[in-house]
């Protein structure tokens, strides 16, 4: 017998869910006695205007419980805890007189202790507390040290006269309480004069020369950070300057308030002292003035162990340089040098010692290179030794990866690899990286002819090889990109091959670029020649791969499979064992009726041409085979430091054109050409466009692990020449698990097109995506987010207006899902699932496209790894 449960009523529903909430706020304060506030908000006020930023916020000591969405999720955790759980089982255990006789009779002594111990006993507390959250009950003591705190910091404002206070505000409901934290600044100290002392002559005179970019001025209101900032900039001065061992420790400011003066008048003098250097030597301290430190002698250790133990080396000097080695110098000489920025007779600067750490290690050759300084007894004599330890010369490798997609139900893919390092003895790294992809499937084209499990395979290989350098013939790049950039250049050749997987695809894939980084903010990336060439094996298994294409053509044909008025179509059409209803006979069937149609061996409607013709436009576009001879440069650059900086922006911009060297040489080789006046190479016409990608993320921080997050990515790829359309591998789709959530992968757009391609795909995309993250409990995170963006076709063979961009009113077209979403942190990576929602879907009718699919019997599950943008 099944009972069931329905509330017809709204009214019903609101009041039930209501009655939750109350129970969830009684919960809230089950841990809070009669004599105690459960603080639930802290303001600060600084002359009547709250303040909120974070920085002055994080000075609070005590802050209230967090939330999700408003509700004290961790709080209401900790609350349903047992506050002391063997107490409590030994209270339920001797209350009544022979509980524990029969416990122990049906069990044991030992048992009986064990269930004091168990998860449902006292572990889960345990993993509830742990969890969870205590309530914040107001302590005064902890809101006075917050005043200190604030007072502290308005005065490295310049408000010395500042005056704090606090006030507990009891709320109208029970036990709860919000602090105001009110702050008078009063007249803030302005700097009225400047001087400075600097014991060291040398040091004076670097001082002076930079004055003028102090970030200290008259006239500007004191600052403490500005004063941090200051020492920061001249100590980063005086070491690049040759000064190597200068102290940030020797810049003291001496700052005067003149209390004799009235009292509205704030200003104050400040006065720069740089003392010279401070020595220790058997507990005494000494005093020397700074020098400028020259490079005397550079050394080079290219086979350098640490273990103590003093070891005979080889030497070979070079441009300035001693390197040692002992059985013989594995590298050459100008290679290593160049890894190298001091040079012999020039000062000391800091910069180029961060450069060395930075460019030995892109080297990929030594382990992390340890730098140290000897200086001769006048103190100005510098000798650099550089100590490296070579990595080991081949290293293997295996990556197991397993999947899942629309094509394959699970795949499992082998990667093994062999690095060699050091190739020519100039840092050349070369890489060989096997594929082995086996996966299943359940298209009935496959198991039809295997019904093996693993019926899918994919195989391949790449080889790369890098060199730490610009390599361009006849051109010496040295000057346009020097040595600190970390130049480049990676020669690489792929090659992959297909069974069972889609049309079979065989491809090669050759790559000549360069790459380069100023900083650790900015990379630049040229690949001169990107030479990739796809082969379809199959392309009569067109039908089976893209089956709602094949469907949306037997629909067609259902008007034309009688075979006494079409005699000619009689062969194309079969009746399976469960259906009566004759469908299409893949391939041939397929192809001769499109051709009739195409060809007006059989007489149809116009709507029937156009969407044939449509149709056949599309499977000769995903069938030809594709040559992609292009040329690229991007652009990438952000402002994150490290991993834990959660307010940054990036930026990265992409241009791309393909054909126009081979169009070029057409004009003195004559290639040949197809029906259709394309040019072709090797049998194939070569694909002819241009290409731009922007690509823009936003991070805000907004406390307490609260992160807004914002991306805008804008595509276009223009066919020409050569071209009418891009190819598939080049082009755009819209939907998945990093795009628009609410969409499977290829299902959204073009445009408002309701078509229900297997992969839709255009040469124009729009994409902004929107995401709320906050902490749920512990290492399990949650999102709210918001993505819109369509796919277009613009100058294109494209016609059909639904798909294609037409100026401003297109943007009506723009699609947005909405949902939630769940994240594990393993640190090293996170677990991504997300349910995406349709808020408005331009394939609908105008009336109906808000909230039409707005529900779970519509949503799209997405999983993914990491964040998506």
């Amino acid at each position: 017998m099944r009972i069931e449960f329905r509330i017809k009523n709204p009214s019903a529903k609101i009041s039930l869910l209501f009655f939750a909430i109350v129970l969830a706020s009684c919960n809230t304060l089950k841990r809070v006695d009669d004599n105690e506030l459960l603080l639930m908000k802290n303001t600060i006020y600084a002359d009547e205007d709250k303040v909120r930023n974070e920085d002055i916020q994080s000075l609070i000591i005590q802050n209230p419980n967090s939330t999700l969405l408003g509700y004290p999720l961790r709080l209401n955790l900790y609350n349903l805890a047992k506050q002391n759980p063997d107490s409590s089982f030994q209270n339920w255990l001797y209350k009544k007189e022979k509980r524990k006789g029969r416990l122990v009779k049906l069990l044991s002594e030992k048992q009986v202790g064990r269930l004091g111990e168990s998860f449902l006993v006292k572990g889960m507390s345990e993993w509830l507390k742990n969890i969870g959250e205590p309530p914040t009950i107001i302590d005064t003591s902890d809101s006075r040290r917050t005043l200190e705190r604030l007072k502290a910091y308005y005065s490295t404002k310049g408000y010395f006269n500042n005056n704090t206070t606090y006030v507990v505000d009891t709320l109208k409901r029970p036990k709860r309480a919000e602090i105001d934290y009110k702050i008078t600044l009063g007249k803030p100290y302005m700097i009225d004069t400047i001087s400075d002392r600097i014991s060291s002559k040398v040091v004076d005179s670097i001082y002076q020369l930079n004055k003028a970019q102090s970030l200290i001025k008259i006239g500007q209101q004191f600052d403490l950070t500005n004063f941090d900032n200051e020492r920061q900039r001249l100590t980063s001065i005086f070491r690049n300057s040759g000064i190597r061992n200068f102290q940030e420790s020797s810049i003291n400011y001496a700052i005067t308030r003149d209390s004799t003066k009235a009292g509205d008048d704030q200003d104050m003098a400040i006065d720069l002292n740089i003392d010279n250097l401070r020595l220790r030597s058997n507990n005494d301290m000494t005093t020397s003035e700074y020098k400028i430190e020259t490079f005397k002698k550079i050394n080079i250790y290219t086979d350098y162990l640490h273990n103590g133990e003093d070891e005979e080396f080889n030497t070979v000097e070079y441009k300035g340089y001693t390197i040692h080695y002992k059985d013989k110098l594995g590298l050459n000489p100008k290679t290593l040098t160049d890894a190298i920025f001091f040079e012999k007779d020039s000062i000391y600067r800091e910069l180029n010692r961060s450069r060395t750490y930075r460019q030995i290690t892109n080297l990929n050759v030594f382990k992390y290179p340890s730098i140290a300084f000897e200086t001769d007894t006048t103190r100005t004599g510098l000798t650099a030794n550089i100590y490296l330890t070579e990595k080991p010369k081949y290293q293997l490798g295996m990556d197991l990866d397993v999947s899942h997609s629309n094509i394959q139900q699970v795949g499992l893919t082998f990667s093994p690899s062999l690095q060699a390092r050091n190739l020519f003895k100039g840092a050349e790294n070369l890489s060989l990286t096997g594929r082995l992809n086996v996966g299943s499937s359940n298209d009935q084209s496959i198991t039809a002819t295997d019904n093996r499990f693993f019926n899918l395979l994919e195989f391949g290989a790449d080889i790369n090889l890098t060199f730490p350098r610009i390599w361009f013939p006849f051109v010496n790049t040295g000057k346009l990109i020097p040595n600190y950039t970390l130049p480049k250049t990676r020669l690489s050749l792929g090659t992959s091959f297909q069974k069972n997987i889609g049309l079979d695809k065989q491809t090669l894939n050759s790559i000549l670029g360069y790459n380069w980084s100023p900083n650790d903010h900015k990379k630049h990336t040229v690949e001169l020649l990107n030479i990739q060439f796809v082969n379809n094996v199959n392309p009569d298994r067109f039908f089976y791969v893209y089956e709602s294409t094949y469907e949306s053509l037997d629909e067609i044909a259902d008007s034309y499979d009688d075979a006494t008025e079409y005699p000619e179509l009689a062969n194309d059409f079969e009746t399976s064992d469960n259906s009566d209803d004759p469908e299409l006979v893949i391939p041939d069937g397929a192809n001769d009726f499109i051709n009739a149609i195409i060809n007006g061996t059989v007489s149809s409607t116009s709507d029937d041409y156009d969407n044939v013709r449509s149709i056949k436009e599309r499977r000769d576009r995903l069938t030809e085979n594709n040559l992609i001879f292009s040329t690229n440069y991007s652009f990438n650059k952000n402002n994150r430091n490290g991993i834990t900086d959660n307010s940054f922006h990036r930026f990265r911009w992409k241009v791309e054109s393909a054909g126009n060297l081979l169009s070029a040489l057409s004009y003195v080789v004559p290639f040949n050409e197809d029906d259709d006046g394309d040019l072709l190479v090797f049998s194939v016409p070569y694909s002819q466009y241009i290409k731009t990608e922007f690509d823009y993320i936003k991070y805000w921080d907004l406390s307490r692990s609260n992160v807004l997050a914002f991306r805008s990515f804008f595509g276009i790829a223009v066919p020409y020449g050569n071209s009418d359309n891009i190819p598939f591998v080049r082009s755009y789709f819209a939907g998945g698990s990093n795009d628009n959530r609410a969409w499977n992968p290829y299902s959204l757009g073009p445009g408002k097109s309701d078509e229900t391609n297997d992969f839709n795909e255009a040469n124009l995309k729009l994409a902004l995506n929107l995401e709320y993250r906050f902490p749920v409990v512990g290492d399990i995170k949650g999102a709210l987010f918001a993505d819109a963006g369509n796919i277009w076709n613009v100058f294109d063979n494209e016609d059909d207006p639904d798909k294609t961009f037409n100026g401003i009113d297109s943007l009506t077209d723009i699609a947005l899902g909405t949902g939630f979403g769940i994240r594990y942190d393993f640190t090293y990576f996170l677990i991504r699932v997300d349910l995406g929602f349709k808020t408005y879907n331009p394939a609908e009718e105008n009336s109906k496209r808000w909230f039409r699919d707005y529900n779970f019997a519509n949503s799209v599950l997405q999983i993914g790894i990491n964040y998506p943008f």
